[in-house]
């Protein structure tokens, strides 16, 4: 493929804040990878709108807890795009459960995607980027506000912060920052999924500026931190979150 433009990886892109990033990159000039696991039709609907709207995308397969799936999704991504410029780490699951209740099976799951993905993809960002690129993890604003329920995945997304703090120390010489979006509540399937619409209307309620989160307002953070603009943020933790905390 004939590709002049940056690229940027958005792993778990086929739906919701991954795939708002995904459309905002592409409107932004880059050439997207749409990363999925299973979701093969969603994230081919989102390739086919990029490039109805004149732009480069195509979407891989890949487990991000998997390193032969990892190692297949850069060398594949640099093999059909000439290079890669931008890691977005947005796949990731959520289970709200009890401390107490937490089965061994849910701990490795969580931790296999949402922290050992991380670290997979982290690492061979670290390998394959240009010189000036961006690696952009998306946490979450649930590690400030320590809600029951939430210590499995705070715990999976906490070691995420400490990866994105340390590696862009590790990264010196290359002009690649590492920085990390911690959304507050936004209104996307996975977010809504489950909840009554009392318990909607409480988190809506949260934030001084009294709405949810849309993917669109996580989009424009992740693309000012992957624009000329953003480079001298580097290492930080960002909570997009209308001020809950």
């Amino acid at each position: 493929m004939n590709n002049a433009k940056p690229v940027a990886i958005v792993t778990g892109a086929s739906r919701g804040i991954g795939a708002e990033i995904a459309l905002r990159l592409a409107n932004d000039g880059y050439a997207v990878v749409v990363n999925y696991q299973t979701n093969s039709q969603q994230a081919e609907q989102l390739v086919a709108e990029i490039i109805r709207k004149d732009g480069l995308a195509l979407a891989v397969q890949a487990d991000v807890s998997s390193l032969p799936d990892v190692k297949r999704l850069f060398e594949e991504t640099k093999a059909r795009l000439g290079r890669i410029d931008v890691l977005i780490n947005n796949a990731g699951v959520l289970q709200v459960v009890p401390f107490a209740q937490t089965s061994a099976e849910q701990l490795a799951r969580t931790f296999e995607i949402n922290t050992y993905g991380s670290f997979l993809t982290m690492q061979q960002a670290g390998e394959y980027l240009q010189t000036g690129g961006r690696i952009i993890n998306v946490s979450s604003t649930t590690l400030a506000l320590n809600m029951p329920g939430y210590a499995l995945y705070n715990g999976s997304k906490a070691a995420v912060e400490a990866f994105t703090r340390v590696l862009a120390k590790e990264l010196r010489g290359k002009e690649i920052t590492v920085n990390a979006v911690a959304p507050g509540p936004v209104a996307t399937e996975l977010f809504l999924k489950g909840k009554t619409e009392e318990q909607i209307a409480q988190f809506a309620k949260m934030p001084p500026l009294e709405r949810l989160g849309q993917p669109e307002d996580i989009a424009n953070v992740v693309a000012f931190l992957c624009s000329e603009q953003g480079g001298w943020v580097n290492g930080q933790v960002l909570r997009a979150n209308g001020g809950i905390g």
